[in-house]
């Protein structure tokens, strides 16, 4: 018998895999989202120092992780999952 968590797992990879193949490709501050919804779901809590001023594109990423510090995995690849969805 399946676990919960191992079938939301699964449909969690589900999800990052199809995130590649949307029709459009979405805004930067949805991309953030799910980049942020992905590590804390499938790393947890933001590691490592903040990346320096001139490498706004890590900063930015560090930073949304952040903004989801805290949440459990699991209810980040359900966020994630659902944040998905909605782009379909």
């Amino acid at each position: 018998m399946t676990q919960p968590q191992d079938d939301l797992r699964t449909r969690f990879d589900a999800a990052v895999a199809a995130s590649k193949q949307l029709p459009e490709r979405p805004d930067n501050q949805t991309l953030l989202r799910l980049y942020a919804l992905y590590k804390q779901g499938s790393s947890g809590d933001v590691q490592g120092d903040r990346p320096g001023f001139a490498d706004f594109i890590a900063r930015a990423k560090w930073d949304a992780w952040k903004g989801v510090e805290g949440l459990a995995p699991a209810t980040a690849q359900q966020q994630y999952i659902d944040l998905y969805d909605s782009l379909r």
